[in-house]
């Protein structure tokens, strides 16, 4: 991991890693519709800038996420917790992702893609809600961060 400060001495920003944890009603609802991912070693799950693909969840082990100015300077990182829904933002707003997501070796990773998991939100607005409380919280947590 990169060095813990940026190079003006300015702290590196760390996010509530509680923030991107789903309760487990919606974390076994998105399950159904997930494929598992193995993580036999470390793997990269996305990488900052990349076009979203779909939806990840941790349901075990340890993720970093992590996020680099345009000059490859360290902004911030931290652990997601089991339970965390890595890729939201990108995946919501049809956007790149926003951070990189390193799953640790041993990790229980499963994934969601894109359309499966937007039939998902159609058919089960209820589910939708939930997706927002997380989206909202993660939100809420970078800002906190960052400014």
């Amino acid at each position: 991991m990169p060095s813990s400060t940026l190079p003006k001495g300015l702290p590196l920003a760390h996010l509530d890693p509680s923030a991107f944890v789903a309760d487990q009603d919606l974390i076994q609802a998105l399950e159904e519709h997930s494929i598992p991912i193995p993580c036999n070693g470390d793997r990269v799950l996305f990488r900052q800038g990349e076009p979203s693909t779909g939806l990840f969840i941790l349901h075990a082990g340890e993720a970093t996420l992590s996020m680099h100015s345009d000059m490859d300077q360290p902004i911030l990182s931290f652990q997601a917790a089991a339970g965390s829904l890595l890729g939201l933002p990108g995946l919501l707003g049809n956007q790149p992702y926003s951070l990189t997501a390193v799953a640790r070796s041993g990790a229980q990773v499963s994934f969601i893609t894109s359309a499966e998991f937007n039939t998902f939100m159609r058919n089960d607005p209820a589910v939708a809600l939930k997706i927002l409380q997380v989206l909202a919280a993660e939100v809420s947590s970078a800002r906190r961060a960052l400014y």
